[in-house]
């Protein structure tokens, strides 16, 4: 302040920090806010925070991008094969998925919490913050409570999800539970408000020991009774998840494979006009839900279908939905030698390295007067272990009691033993009901060395044979190619089987014309007591010999007159489409093509910088067809920060480090501004940093992984990518986020006055002890649900999944009040 001419002046400095909360940011106020409302201060922070945790998800999509390409990265091993060459060559990933998980993965979701525990520390001149270790509590707890109540509640009743890799997860629990009491013991009980440089760097030293064991738990190192394959002699990883020449009948000379491609086709084409866009739309949305994903693909995908960015999956509109049920009811597909069958697109035994239990069908179907109904089970891949699991009946239509004798039973296939057919019994009663079902569903006992196949679960479809039934086609469309010979158009008895009925049929002239192009005319069908499914057989006649091919042809089948009391159903009628075979395969390289297009579209990583631009500036990446307005909405909201973050490099340069490295700078300016913002508005509403870092940031930075865990949940097959990674990158925020900051500081105090790291215990440790308490009470909970009921980490019984989750909300809002509470003052920490 300077006195001239009695006026008074004051330096910049001065007039920055002559209104309230001006020094609570290392940046930020970068103006004088003297004159502002605080309202209007409030209301301004608020937003900016806002936005700018949007900013963060947004770079952190970058971020997670290059870790998925750095983690995805292949080599190609040549083994010992039973094939005529002898040996074989197989692309295995270079990086450890437990490893991968818990160091860059873990990093990339958790950056924001240990980058703003870092920079204050260090902006703070080696001093300790309160912001930065209570974010990192507060989102430990809204990540195990919060994440894994949403995770349990999404999935549905009669379905549950496990955690495969049990060893894994117990690992991490135990780290995450002990990673916090290792801080009440040595800010309380070794050296009370002090952290000595020992025990810093112990602190972070717990990482690569954490990530060591896991690993050699992954690995099944110290396994008694390890066996030795060929694998394991490499060093793979668990065949299902970690070897990639499984995916290899998928892919020709970088394309989608053609047969699989004309598998799809004939499936889609059966009932379906759609145009090729849409049919390779739904061929990549088959293929993409085959392929492996990791915690990455789904904190990106996630992330981009919050901010109306590119999504890594197809979006389908209620049309499309619709006809990818369908095909996932038939859950017919190709196998790599080119031949159909029932069953998955990738070979989950591993060339049978593994035992996989599945249903032989998907679906079957019994006629009540049976009262029995046989379902038959088969083990493939690896045949000399004993394999256990549950059997368990769920009510669809019929209900157990009344239409079907309830089933909840452990079974065993036996070394050597590949079948097992499984008795249900069902109620037979004089009552007239339409056609019922329900459900039977295959679950593996813990600790089983087998994986389910896709057919875990069985519908079963009590047909009513108190009635002569409902007849109907089965598709409302047929396509067939002209060299089939017989065209076989299916015709389904539903809603009864009683006695022997007749059907007339008749086919009527399109553009396909009797005597030339097909055999038709008119006849009859017949039924039988008891059968549900017969076909008209219309011969095709080839005509490419004759040298005279043409395009698609089309004609009319119609059926009428059933007798015997039988009714018709809505499909009455049916058009069969007759495709010239080089029409066909044109049809097939042409979606093939497209398909392709598709899968490319679904990267992670952009080809150019020019693609990454352009889907910067465009919402959904310029799939506009399927945008809605929630995405028009967030599109504009952050278009700003797509297009600053377009300029890092992508991903394909250097492998992806080089945006790891750029994205890393980014988040760490972005970081400063967020908790100059936080800081600032938390000072502006009288709240103490720990309230608003348990609260206000640690929601912000942790939502987007909310969202990746739901969305992981839905999707996989087991527990591992929604909650059982919660736990790795719990224990990763300690012992790296507090650890490596803690150490410098250590150091520097140290050789600057010879003293320890002064760290307050006070609400930090009072938080920790909450978390702690907490936590024990969820994982027990998890351990409870995985070995008692319902057998299975997520879902299960209505009342229970809503149990849990309502127990694991309670928790985190009582550690939000109660920490918040001793902040205040209003109750007396024992620190």
């Amino acid at each position: 302040m300077l006195d001239v001419n009695n006026t008074t002046y004051y330096t910049l400095n001065e007039v920055r920090d002559s209104f309230d909360c001006s020094k609570d940011g290392l940046w930020l106020p970068l103006i004088s806010e003297f004159t502002w409302h605080p309202y209007a201060r409030t209301a301004v922070y608020l937003i900016g925070l806002l936005w700018c945790f949007m900013g963060v998800a947004i770079l952190a999509d970058v971020f997670m991008c290059s870790i998925e390409k750095i983690t995805s990265k292949t080599r190609i091993i040549t083994i010992a094969s039973t094939s005529k060459a002898g040996t074989e060559e197989i692309e295995i990933r270079v990086w450890n998925d437990t490893v991968a998980n818990l160091t860059l993965m873990a990093l990339g979701s958790s950056a924001p919490e240990i980058l703003l525990s870092i920079i204050e520390i260090v902006g703070n001149n080696f001093n300790a913050g309160e912001l930065g270790p209570s974010t990192i509590v507060g989102s430990a707890a809204f990540n195990l409570l919060v994440i894994t109540a949403v995770c349990v509640v999404v999935i549905d009743s009669s379905e549950v999800r496990v955690i495969k890799s049990v060893k894994v997860f117990f690992i991490t629990a135990f780290s995450c539970i002990f990673a916090y009491i290792w801080l009440i013991v040595i800010l309380v009980a070794i050296t009370p408000d002090f952290v000595d440089i020992w025990e810093a760097v112990i602190t972070l030293l717990f990482f690569p020991i954490l990530v060591l064991i896991a690993y050699v738990a992954d690995k099944d190192f110290c396994s008694k009774a390890q066996k030795i394959s060929n694998s394991m002699e490499l060093g793979f990883d668990d065949a299902q998840t970690k070897l990639l020449d499984k995916y290899k009948h998928l892919w020709k000379d970088g394309k989608v494979d053609k047969n699989l491609i004309a598998q799809i086709l004939k499936e889609i084409g059966k009932s379906h006009h759609l145009s090729d866009e849409d049919k390779a739309r739904l061929a990549a949305a088959r293929i993409a839900e085959e392929q492996k994903k990791s915690r990455g693909w789904y904190r990106v995908n996630a992330s981009r279908k919050l901010f109306g960015g590119k999504s890594l999956a197809p979006r389908l509109n209620p049309q499309l939905s619709e006809v990818y049920d369908d095909m996932k009811a038939k859950d017919t597909v190709i196998s790599d030698q080119g031949s159909a069958y029932h069953g998955s697109l990738v070979d989950l035994s591993d060339k049978g390295r593994i035992a996989v239990l599945e249903f032989t069908a998907s679906s079957v179907a019994v006629l009540e007067r049976e009262q029995k109904c046989k379902v038959g089970i088969r083990r493939y891949g690896k045949k000399d272990n004993q394999v256990a699991f549950r059997l368990e009946t769920i009510d669809g239509s019929a209900t157990a009691g009344e239409d079907y004798i309830p089933v909840k039973q452990t079974l065993a296939f036996q070394p050597g033993q590949t079948y097992i057919e499984y008795v249900v019994e069902i109620i037979d009663d004089n009552v007239y009901e339409p056609d019922e079902t329900f459900f039977i569903k295959m679950a593996l006992e813990p600790e089983q060395e087998a994986l389910l196949g896709k057919k875990s679960i069985n519908m079963i479809t009590i047909i009513n044979d108190d009635e002569p039934g409902t007849l109907e086609f089965a598709h409302p469309s047929f396509v067939f190619k002209e060299s089939v010979g017989k065209a076989l158009v299916a015709v389904n008895r539903v809603n009864g089987a009683d006695g022997r009925i007749q059907v007339s049929w008749k086919t009527e002239d399109m553009t396909a014309i009797n005597g030339r192009d097909f055999e038709g005319g008119e006849g009859v069908l017949v039924f039988e007591h008891g059968e549900i499914a017969k076909a008209i057989e219309i011969p095709i006649y080839d005509d490419q010999d004759s040298g005279d091919a043409e395009k698609d042809e089309h004609f009319k089948v119609t059926l009428s007159d059933p007798t015997d009391g039988a009714q018709l159903g809505s499909k009455v009628k049916t058009i069969v489409t007759i495709v010239n075979d080089e029409d066909y395969q044109g049809i097939v390289s042409r979606l093939v093509n497209l398909t392709s297009l598709n899968i490319d579209a679904l990267k992670v990583d952009s080809a150019s910088y020019a693609q990454q631009f352009e889907n910067a500036m465009n919402v959904n990446g310029g799939d506009l067809e399927s945008a809605t307005s929630f995405d028009y909405l967030m599109h504009f909201l952050t278009f700003g920060w797509k297009i600053i973050f377009a300029i890092v490099p992508p991903v394909h340069f250097c492998g992806g480090w080089l945006t790891f490295i750029c994205a890393l700078i980014m988040m760490i300016f972005m970081t400063i501004i967020v908790g100059d913002l936080a800081s600032i508005f938390g000072c502006l509403c009288g709240l103490e940093k720990p309230i608003t870092a348990i609260t206000f940031v640690a929601l912000g930075t942790s939502l987007p992984d909310l969202f990746a865990s739901k969305q992981a949940a839905e999707m996989e097959a087991t527990a591992d990518n929604s909650v059982g990674n919660v736990t790795g990158s719990n224990s990763v925020n300690v012992f790296l986020g507090l650890g490596l900051p803690w150490s410098v500081a250590a150091v520097y105090h140290y050789v600057k006055s010879g003293s320890a790291f002064y760290v307050p215990a006070g609400a930090l440790a009072f938080s920790v002890l909450l978390y702690a308490i907490f936590a024990v009470v969820c994982l027990g909970l998890l351990i409870f649900r995985h070995y008692v009921f319902p057998k299975g980490e997520l879902g299960g019984a209505t009342w229970f999944k809503w149990v849990t989750f309502t127990i694991m909300v309670v928790m985190w809002l009582l550690y939000i009040i109660v920490s918040s509470l001793q902040v205040d003052g209003k109750i007396t920490s024992p620190f």
